[in-house]
């Protein structure tokens, strides 16, 4: 049987005022899924909630028979987090670093440790570098060391909060190929505003905004939920103030010196207006603009 991550009602108001998270509700079962939305769509809050870091006020989460919210060290022992922002020692080398990571993981007994530390950074690919001061990695290395400590104590469940973010291409690449291959049996939350990061790697997803879950589903089913719905149209600049506020515009792009106009509607919105096959990008789009009416796609 497989496991599955189950939140139901989850919901967090901070001091201030700002709602963060409004009665989320998700599935998660093993396997990458993507959790897609903008900056400030409650992303983080549901992540640093899921890693113990921080209380929900109302709701509840369960990991197999683990209740997330109540039982935190039991959560702590089969979870590895990568967060946002995740800070090193710049003078520590990454075996070093991970070796003492790995003793407060639990791991006590030197010969068992040194085994998990070794098998790691040939997994993340640091092997060659593994002496080496972390205050000299690139960022794609030091997100890789990152996944390593996350993978300490073979985890159930591993999160990662935007993790490419900066990464140049290749690092980027490389990074999902080690993404996808943990993925394989473990729950991997990919939390991340990139919409080609959840399409290259995710089965199932679901994308946020405002501290709301707009839908959930599989990328290939969501985007084909927009077929025939998708219409484009080449704009200058002038006019492109009043299609956003006549048409069902749902993003924009400059290309070639004048603004690619995406729309989504049952017809062609206005003259000149031609159909394009809808991508993964439409569907967040349109889900951010309100513009996708079902809400749930099952797999």
């Amino acid at each position: 049987m497989t496991l599955e991550l189950t939140i139901r009602g989850l919901g967090k108001t901070y001091p201030n005022g700002v709602r963060a998270l409004a009665g989320v509700s998700l599935t998660v079962p093993t396997g990458m899924f993507g959790l897609l939305g903008p900056n400030g769509a409650g992303k983080s809050t549901l992540m640093r909630t899921l890693a113990t870091l921080q209380d929900a006020d109302t709701g509840t989460a369960t990991l197999g028979d683990i209740d997330v919210l109540r039982d935190k060290d039991a959560v702590r022992r089969r979870l590895g987090y990568l967060p946002q922002d995740f800070g090193v020692y710049p003078k520590v080398s990454a075996e070093d670093l991970l070796d003492h990571l790995a003793r407060l993981k639990g791991l006590a007994r030197r010969g068992e440790r040194r085994d998990v530390v070794s098998a790691l950074l040939r997994q993340v690919n640091l092997w060659d570098v593994r002496r080496k001061a972390l205050g000299g990695f690139s960022g794609g290395m030091r997100q890789r060391f990152g996944i390593a400590q996350a993978l300490l104590g073979n985890p159930a469940l591993v999160i990662v909060d935007e993790p490419t973010a900066g990464l140049d291409p290749e690092e980027r690449v490389r990074f999902h190929n080690l993404l996808a291959e943990i993925g394989e049996n473990v729950i991997v939350i990919l939390s991340t505003h990139i919409v080609s990061d959840v399409s290259d790697l995710c089965a199932r997803m679901a994308i946020m905004n405002r501290g709301e879950v707009l839908v959930t589903g599989e990328p290939a089913a969501l985007t084909r939920l927009l077929a025939g719905r998708v219409w484009q149209k080449a704009l200058d600049r002038a006019a492109l103030a009043e299609a956003r506020a006549t048409l069902p515009v749902i993003s924009t792009r400059l290309t070639g010196g004048r603004t690619l106009v995406n729309a989504v509607a049952d017809a062609p919105p206005a003259p000149g207006f031609a159909p394009v096959e809808p991508t993964l990008e439409d569907v967040y789009f349109a889900a951010i603009a309100g513009r996708l009416e079902i809400t749930a796609v099952a797999a």
